[in-house]
């Protein structure tokens, strides 16, 4: 399991965590960011890719962008409200 953030790029990096914990520290991250900053999240666990824009969304955030990269990686790109 490799958790990452990256300073500055506000990058969550969950790849190898499942459901419901990627969404639970996809909530923490956004929790310490300022209005209007950008997150992007890496998951490699296909339903997260569908659960956690759903639910950040009904927490008021805007989903930007959800990025296949290779056969098993996404990216989504999350604002927070």
């Amino acid at each position: 399991m490799t958790e990452k953030v990256t300073e500055g790029l506000n990058e969550l990096d969950l790849r190898g965590e499942v459901c419901p914990f990627t969404f639970v520290k996809t909530k923490l991250q956004l929790e310490g960011m300022e209005k209007g900053d950008i997150l992007t999240v890496i998951f490699d666990y296909a339903p997260a890719v569908s659960s956690v824009p759903g639910s950040v969304k009904n927490e008021g955030h805007n989903i930007l962008g959800i990025e296949k990269e290779g056969d098993c990686t996404w990216k989504v790109r999350i604002q927070k409200a």
